[in-house]
């Protein structure tokens, strides 16, 4: 997930440089560390004896909003790249 969303990073290059291209390159590196978080906690659940359920309940919360985060900018950058 990380690598796609350094793929759209790259193709928000194609669009005009403005205001929104920067909330969207800003978003999905935010969008970037929320998967590796996912990913540390799923590899943490894992690993753990206790609190487990804790770990993985977290890390698929977390998954989720960044598939969220990520499915909102990729529809803004629909709308933006010409």
């Amino acid at each position: 997930m990380i690598g796609v969303c350094l793929t759209a990073l790259y193709i928000s290059l194609l669009s005009p440089m403005g205001a929104q291209r920067m909330v969207m390159d800003k978003l999905l590196a935010v969008d970037t560390l929320v998967f590796l978080l996912s990913a540390t906690l799923s590899f943490m659940s894992m690993r753990a004896r206790r609190r487990r359920a804790a770990y993985e309940s977290y890390a698929e919360a977390i998954f989720i909003a960044g598939l969220g985060l990520l499915s909102l900018v990729a529809l803004t950058l629909a709308f933006v790249v010409d």
